[in-house]
């Protein structure tokens, strides 16, 4: 046990943030563990959270859901990791270790506050998955209102290819984006974020972020350089341009020297400027500039917006010394390096490179660098009137352009290889070729040819294409005897160039092979603190590498001079996104430009630009591929700085004891069953789609509109079983919920739209669970919802009206065609898309479906010991089955990890409460919209205006949703700004969401019963919904009332009392024995009382299930399990006398068998009485040996006793589905299967029929009733006004005559067995217990839980828990794991030494108090005695439930109810 103690770890992984997982969480937090929730998602909820209401109750989904997850997101001992997966899990049992990749959400969770600013800046909008596609969000969002973590996240699908293929990082997806929007002065900001020379780029940039554009795969890259050139030109019209401001606090009073103005200098120049450097630039020409003044022609980069720029750059204190050549005007490399702190290098490529040709000499042969310098700078060049250039790049296409407007009347191009690989920019070719220049392909120069010392031609050979050199390309091959001459009077060679050295002064800098500088991987060159970048180090590149080099240069010079350590960046480029595949072609809008005779007249700028409307148009087209456009709008919007758009994955470590597997389940994706048209008709939906439809945060905001023209559908059909029950999908199970949530679709959409008709389509209605036959029945006779017996075999649409086709066959076989608004297809449950990822890193089986494959009666194990696992993933249920495993879940952990329970928990701290008394009440109204729960009704401005006008309040707001985490962060900031000493919120039912505003309150420093409410939502939006004005008028009455009583509340006090760790079991089934040993295995002592001789219960007569597993076997350990274990004491033939007490401190008095008594003390109590096999008064039974019930069949079965019989007849729904019993007893139609099976599988050749009205074999039990019918039992449905007629004649043979209602026609059979299939009653005793423990019935007799979907274990009663059979029929696992479920919730209680009582209840007035006793009589709870020393009644404040009894029957008015004494009352009456 030491060992054991000091090896295992008190603290468990839950894999899954749905309701499974946070319930898990909760109940093993609550339970003194920590717990670590890994969700894929965003946030934790699952798909609850999508769902509008809940059946059979009608709740709203998130109403009942999001106190939970408020809870869990502020539970001190549960730790949320969201966007997150499993990767690795190492070790055993008790000691798991457990690796989690955490990906990036780019928002900062403990600096987020959920304000939503980022969200009104971002340009990019997206499908909304919480909403199914059906509406769209931004690209940072929120997944719902109610979100924990109550924190936005960003959408990234790695970097845009744009992005990634600037050498700047140049967001251009972000500009383009907000191009789009309109928003052109953010656009130029954030261009001139990271380049110095933006106008420039606009122009002349190679733009290689467009041949990496996705667009390009489907039609032509976005013109992303020409809306940069939009964006700020726009910008610089508009006065918008600003240089950069140098921040003084930055100044560091160090030179930096420049050699070279060009784009590398200034761009250097610039950033070591906003570094607080000065730098100096020399340059050795009369304008600055560079190459960008000297090697492009006016008409692209006209001078005004070259020189504009370059003002820029100086007017944050960058100085410009011109007509400055270092090493040739006094000045050397080693004077700057004496005068400055650090210098640069970035002369360019100046010098142009020779062809090596003979004729080079001739007058009439110039370089194409020396050419455009002299016509840039204005000097005199003489051309003839044929010139040719050599060369296929930009340079010769601006030296050829130059040559025309110069007055050369014929221009060659001759280039050596095909226009494919020609290196200029398309678009300039394009120009060239419009004014006139012609290309002679596939042509190299041989020599240049003269007469009298000048150029008269040039000889060319003929080439073709080898194969491909370094760069790719083909190299060119010469042909031989093909050399021709083309007579020319100027040649122009553009083929490269190279660096002028002659700055260097003779200091020994070092160059490569190339003759280009050379440096290292931090631009330094051998001289220490000298830097080279652009073209001097690389050779003849382009503007913007030359730009990237200077800013790549002014970081490794501000390191160098900071004293930084001298490190290679690293390359952090992120993986490239895609862009959506079949967009439809789209070609990009072309530029405005000058006619090409008109362009040729001079060097005015050819191309016009964009006009708004074009730029947006054009911005348009862009495909979003990394969604996220990395505009950082949202980085300025976001005051709390928690955008990070730059962070990266993140490994965490989890040492646990523990691992919960509640990855929950995916839709079907109906696509894949082409006849039902989804995806190609609009108005064919999913369940899960339609829910959100109706949803009031849904994209119709809870109307219900189809998504073809948003008009309110008038028909509407449901279709079931899509991807259930299907094997040609492979989903043979049924997804047992589908029945259910497609009915309350129907109802929910007919309260939404009066009128609206709707229709079920279906095989089987399963509606086999606790309330779930009357809430059927009632979509029948009060909502009208048409019930069709039938499966759809496709679904056509109307192409006119968009309505949809429906033909089928009624079970009379008559053929029907129906036309419908909409469909929607009730979509079963898969396993989740993760699942065999999952089984391969924690080592689990699935079965078949990839569900997780759980052993017979043990449902909440995986095959791994130590790992377990919850809800959906072992199998489709609905929400109560889900929460039952939950807890189950927690309990086996919980016993495997008792040693270390505590170990890793802390207590929670709260801040002192703040001291109200003699205070003048200030109170603060917080009203809910609740979505349009409320405010699709309710005029909730109205009626926090109102409220703001009442005595005492000091502060009035509305909320969305009031139950949401940042609102309860908010109420808090409020209490304590306002100095509110009470609160009042108006939203909706106190039964779900007081103790949450409560527990706010609490953490906002106040007392928590300074706390009222008023329900708004119950009692007047849903009540009066069709009646908006009075449904106002009546909230505001309620809040009038509710804030008078307020202002009369008073500080209550909680009072601990200690806890007896032991638990009473009601019942000794396979329930209570489950949950008396989960308890005794955490060292509880548990007593179960059980009425019969001998444990075991029902499960004594079943000998065997639908799967492997032997009962009696699983029967007979467990037995043996319970008699053995020194926790337990066993009470047979006892039964419960009486129960005093209360949570935490309960004494029940057990009678024995042999009369005595005895007395049990306890903290808790499980009730686990279980149900009994309705005795059958129908069909003849007891009048002849050949009609059994299922349970003799089995027993005869077990003791293969079938005698001579041939014939089985099996009759459904015996004392269940009936006026008497309402409901289905859930485990009848399972029974019958397997007996049937049996008797197969004894009698081969037995004929076998079952009598039905719905087979009801949900989830995997699908299986058997497929392979029944494939062994041949005969399953004939009756309907239920015309049931099975039993005949039994004397001599005790029986026939059986039923209406086949496919045949419409009555069918015979003679039985030799008659077996009925009876149904499951309540315990009889269960009125007496329930009047002992002070705890309700449900009207079918069964113990009712406080609530049918989050907590159906727990009584309203605190302490008491339920499980099995006396919840609801139920199978035998489902028991287990309710018994599992029971005895963790009831740990929640036995791990603390002690409970708080509530504050809220009674107290005596002494002085008032006649002692006449009444109120002592009337107690329910025995909570009053008289306290004879002072003549009066005391009340016991742990007995008492606050139920006012006593306050209502003292004539002397003494008892007064906490939070509702007679002041409050008459306060809340008096403003009536």
């Amino acid at each position: 046990m030491e060992e054991k103690n000091k090896n295992t770890v008190g603290a468990v992984a839950v894999v899954g943030g749905g309701v499974a997982g946070v319930q898990t969480a909760l109940d093993l937090a609550d339970s003194g563990f920590f717990v670590y929730i890994i969700e894929e998602k965003l946030s934790i909820g699952g798909v609850m959270a999508q769902l509008d209401k809940t059946f059979p109750t009608n709740d709203c989904s998130m109403c009942i859901l999001a106190p939970k997850l408020v809870d869990t997101g502020r539970h001190h001992n549960i730790k949320i990791l969201t966007n997150s997966e499993i990767t690795a899990v190492e070790g055993e049992a008790g000691n798991f270790k457990v690796t989690v990749l955490k990906h990036p959400r780019y928002v900062d969770l403990s600096k987020c506050n959920g304000c939503g600013e980022c969200v009104n800046v971002c340009p990019i909008t997206r499908p909304n998955s919480y909403n199914e596609n059906l509406s769209e969000r931004k690209a940072i969002y929120r997944e719902f209102a109610q979100a924990i973590p109550n924190a936005f996240a960003i959408e990234k699908k790695g970097c845009s290819p744009c992005k990634s293929a600037c050498p700047i990082d140049t967001s251009a997806q972000g500009y383009v984006a907000l191009i789009r929007e309109g928003r052109y002065e953010e656009a130029y900001k954030l261009i001139r974020s990271v380049n110095p020379l933006p106008g420039i780029c606009g122009r002349v940039c190679h733009h290689p972020c467009e041949e990496q554009c996705k667009r390009f795969e489907e039609d032509e890259p976005i013109a992303i350089a020409s809306l940069k050139r939009f964006a700020v030109d726009w910008a610089r019209r508009n006065g918008i341009v600003e240089p950069f401001k140098v921040n003084p606090e930055k100044k560091k009073n160090k030179k930096v020297a420049i050699i070279g103005s060009g784009p590398a200098g200034l761009a250097a120049a610039h950033d070591l400027a906003l570094e607080g450097y000065d730098p100096v630039i020399y340059e050795a020409m009369p304008r600055a500039g560079g190459m960008l003044a000297s090697g492009i022609p006016d008409y692209r980069l006209p001078p005004d917006v070259l020189d504009a720029e370059i003002k820029d750059i100086l007017s944050m204190g960058v100085e410009l010394k011109l007509n400055a050549p270092i090493g040739k005007s006094g000045l050397t490399l080693a004077d700057l390096r004496k005068n400055h702190d650090a210098v640069f290098i970035g002369v360019g490529a100046q010098l142009g490179k020779a062809l090596d040709i003979p004729g080079e000499d001739l007058e009439g042969y110039i370089h194409a660098v020396d050419f455009l310098r002299m016509v840039n700078l204005s000097q005199p060049v003489k051309i003839g009137k044929r010139v040719g250039v050599i060369g296929g790049g930009n340079a010769a296409i601006d030296a050829s352009r130059t040559a025309l407007r110069l007055g050369a009347e014929e221009v060659f191009i001759l280039y050596r290889r095909t226009r494919k690989e020609m290196p200029a920019n398309h678009q300039e070719i394009e120009d060239a070729l419009e004014e006139g220049v012609k290309i002679e392909f596939l042509v190299a120069p041989v020599r240049i040819v003269g007469e009298s010392g000048r150029v008269s031609g040039i000889e060319c050979q003929r080439m073709e294409l080898g194969e491909p050199d370094s760069s790719g390309r083909r190299r060119p091959v010469a042909v031989k005897g093909s050399e021709f001459i083309i007579p020319l009077d100027t040649v122009i060679p553009a083929i490269s160039q190279s660096v002028d050295f002659g700055f260097t002064g003779g200091e020994p800098i070092k160059t490569n092979k190339w003759g280009t500088i050379e440096t290292d991987a931090c631009m330094r060159t051998n001289i220490e603190g000298v830097f080279a970048g652009g073209d001097a180090v690389s050779g003849p590149d382009t503007v913007i590498t030359a730009i990237a080099a200077g800013k790549k240069a002014a970081r490794f010079i501000h390191r160098f001079l900071s004293g930084e350590a001298m490190a290679p960046e690293p390359d952090e480029k992120r993986p490239k996104a895609e862009g959506e595949k079949d967009t439809p072609r789209e070609l990009r809008v072309r530029m405005r430009a000058l006619d090409s005779k008109e362009r040729i007249k001079g060097f005015e700028q050819a191309e016009l630009g964009f006009t708004e409307e074009e730029a947006r148009r054009e911005a348009s087209r862009c495909l979003q591929c990394g969604i996220c456009s990395e505009c950082y709008a949202c980085v300025d919007a976001c005051k709390p700085g928690a955008i990070v758009h730059d962070m990266a994955e993140e490994y965490v470590n989890l040492d646990v004891g523990a691992i919960i597997l509640a990855p929950g389940f995916d839709e079907f994706e109906p696509k894949v069953l082409e006849q039902y048209g989804y995806g190609k008709y609009p108005n064919v939906v999913t369940s899960i789609e339609f829910e959100r439809i109706l949803g009031a945060t849904g994209p119709y905001e809870g109307h219900v509109k189809r998504p073809s023209d948003k008009k309110p559908p008038k028909k509407v059909a449901f279709l079931q079983c899509v991807g259930s029950r299907d094997s040609s999908c492979g989903r043979d199970y049924c997804s047992s919920v589908c029945c259910m949530y497609a009915t309350k679709e129907a109802v929910i959409a007919r309260e939404h739209s009066p009128g609206l008709e709707t229709a079920i389509f279906f095989m089987d209605m399963r509606c086999y669970g606790k309330g779930f036959d009357r809430y059927y029945e009632r979509a029948q006779s009060e909502y009208g919802v048409r019930f069709i017996r039938s499966r759809i075999s496709g679904i056509e649409e109307d192409a006119s009206t968009r309505n949809l086709i429906l033909q089928y066959e009624s079970e009379d076989g008559v053929l029907h065609s129906e036309e419908f608004d909409m469909a929607v297809l009730s979509v079963g449950l898969n396993a989740p898309k993760a699942a065999e990822k999952l089984s391969q890193i924690t080592q689990i089986s699935l079965n078949r479906y990839g569900f997780n494959d759980t052993k017979d009666f043990h449902p909440l194990e995986t095959n791994r010991e130590g790992i377990y696992v919850a809800g959906a993933f072992q199998g489709p249920k609905d929400v109560p089955e889900t929460v039952m495993q939950a807890s189950g879940a927690a309990s086996r952990a919980g016993r495997l990890l008792a040693s270390a329970r505590g170990t890793r928990t802390t207590e929670k701290i709260y801040p002192p409460e703040t001291d109200v008394s003699g205070e003048s009440p200030r109170i603060g109204v917080f009203v809910c919209h609740c979505g349009i729960n409320i405010g699709g009704v309710v005029d909730v401005p109205a009626v926090t205006r109102y409220a703001a006008t009442l005595p005492y309040v000091v502060y009035a707001g509305e909320n969305l949703f009031t139950c949401a985490q940042d609102t309860q962060e908010s109420i808090c900031n409020i209490v304590k700004e306002h100095n509110l000493n009470r609160v009042v919120v108006a939203s909706c039912s106190p039964r779900t969401h007081e103790p949450l505003f409560q527990q706010t309150l609490r953490e906002a420093g106040l007392n928590p019963y300074l706390f009222d409410m008023a329900n708004i939502r119950d009692q007047c939006s849903w009540v009066h919904m069709k009646q908006p004005k009075e449904a106002t008028e009546k909230a505001k009455d309620l809040v009038r009332m509710t804030v008078s009583k307020a202002a009369h509340l008073t500080p209550l006090e909680r009072w601990k009392t200690p806890v007896t760790k032991a638990a009473l079991v009601i019942g000794g089934g396979i329930a209570g024995m489950t949950a008396a040993r989960a308890l005794a295995d955490q060292n509880f002592k548990v007593a179960i009382v059980e009425k019969s001789p001998e444990l075991g219960g029902n499960m004594r007569h079943i000998y065997t299930i639908l799967q492997n597993g032997d009962p009696q076997e699983f029967l007979t350990q467990t037995i043996a399990k319970v008699l053995a274990d020194e926790n337990i004491r066993v009470f047979t033939s006892a039964r419960v006398k009486k129960i005093d007490g209360y949570i935490g401190n309960f004494k029940s008095a057990i009678s024995l068998e042999d009369g005595s008594e005895e007395i049990f003390e306890h903290g808790v109590v499980i009730v686990a009485t279980g149900a009994l096999e309705k005795t059958p008064s129908e069909y003849h039974y007891g009048e002849s040996d050949r009609i059994l019930t299922q349970r003799e069949l089995e027993k005869r079965l077990a003791n293969r006793a079938l005698g001579d019989a041939e014939t089985f007849v099996m009759i459904q729904c015996v004392g269940s589905r009936d006026e008497e019993r309402p409901y289905c007893s859930r485990v009848c139609c399972n029974e019958a299967i397997k007996n049937a099976l049996h008797i197969k599988e004894q009698k081969p050749n037995a004929a076998v029929f079952i009598l039905y009205r719905d087979m009801r074999t949900y989830s995997f039990q699908e299986e058997y009733y497929t392979a029944a019918r494939e062994k041949g039992v005969v399953f004939v449905r009756y309907d239920p006004d015309r049931k099975p007629v039993v005949d039994v004649a004397e001599d005790g043979s029986v026939k059986v005559r039923a209406l086949d209602l496919i045949l419409q026609r009555e069918i015979s059979i003679h039985a030799d067995m008659l077996i009925l299939s009876m149904g499951t009653a309540p315990n009889p005793d269960n009125a007496e217990l329930a009047q002992m423990l002070k705890v309700p019935l449900s009207e079918d007799g069964f113990f009712l839980e406080a609530h049918m979907k989050l907590r159906p274990v727990d009584f309203a009663t605190d302490g008491i828990f339920l499980c099995g059979l006396a919840h609801a029929p139920k199978l035998i696992d489902e028991a287990i794991a309710q018994g599992e479920a029971a005895a963790a919730r009831a740990s929640v209680v036995l791990s603390h030494y002690e409970i708080e009582t509530q504050g809220q209840v009674s107290r005596i007035n002494v002085s008032l108090c006649q002692a006449c006793g009444t109120c002592i009589e009337m107690c329910p709870y025995n909570a009053i005695d008289m306290d004879e020393a002072k003549g009066a009644a005391v009340v016991n404040p742990a007995l008492c439930k606050g139920c006012g009894i006593c306050a209502s029957s003292c004539r002397c008015g003494a008892p007064d109810i906490g939070g509702f004494t007679n002041a409050e009352i008459l306060a809340e009456l008096s403003v009536i």
